[in-house]
């Protein structure tokens, strides 16, 4: 009788435990991007929690402050995160800088590279493994239903119809799916993304003029979030 009982007590600590592990919190963070030419409001997904992690930590030690968008092109992205990048003189090559480590790809069907997508850079490792540090948010284009069939030919994974309707009317990067972490969505701010991927830059798409960031992260309420900047999250 002690056994079915201590059995019991087992069991109902195990469901309460995960009843409250799954329960989401009414909260979530808030990323700031902070620029000459203006802020960008980001959300960062919980389906993929090692990039969310490690972005909400470089944002709270400021390791972003003062670092470049060293890599600009327009209807396409913004890139930035180089440690190397802050303090560049104009002949630096920018790009290959890192924080010491890779992490590990999160790549899911149901995230891909929207107009606004923040995903993580990477080099050509073969494990799609993401840089520890930089990242780029997507300007993209829209694409006719013909061209569209074209640059999902070339991605790593097959779109969905609502993908391929999203990419048509609202664009994006669809030959990147599949092959990059989109961890985060740009809510609001995107005509600084837009206004960053016009400036005059090099050979090298390296913008003539400094556009340097300042990241920052605050824990908001859900509802405060959507209310403010319309974007609604999965229930």
């Amino acid at each position: 009788m002690k056994l079915n009982r201590l059995t019991l007590l087992t069991v109902f600590c195990l469901f309460a435990l995960n009843t409250f592990a799954q329960k989401k919190s009414k909260k979530d963070y808030l990323v700031t991007i902070d620029t000459d030419l203006g802020k960008m409001r980001v959300i960062l997904y919980d389906e993929t929690p090692k990039h969310k992690e490690n972005f909400i930590k470089l944002s709270k030690d400021k390791f972003y402050d003062g670092l470049l968008f060293h890599r600009i092109i327009k209807d396409f992205m913004i890139q930035g995160g180089d440690p190397n990048s802050k303090n560049a003189k104009p002949d630096d090559v920018l790009g290959r800088g890192d924080n010491g480590y890779k992490i590990q790809e999160e790549i899911r069907p149901n995230l891909f590279h929207r107009k606004g997508a923040l995903a993580a850079a990477r080099d050509n490792n073969p494990k799609k493994e993401s840089s520890g540090c930089q990242f780029y948010i997507v300007e993209g284009r829209k694409w006719s239903k013909a061209d569209l069939d074209k640059q999902a030919a070339r991605a790593a994974r097959k779109l969905t119809d609502a993908q391929k309707k999203v990419y048509e009317t609202e664009g994006g990067t669809p030959h990147l799916d599949g092959a990059y972490t989109v961890f985060g969505q740009v809510i609001d701010g995107m005509d600084v993304v837009d206004a960053i991927s016009t400036k005059p830059k090099d050979e090298r798409d390296r913008p003539d003029k400094d556009i340097k960031m300042k990241v920052s992260v605050k824990k908001m309420r859900k509802k405060k979030i959507t209310k403010k900047y319309g974007y609604v999250f999965a229930s």
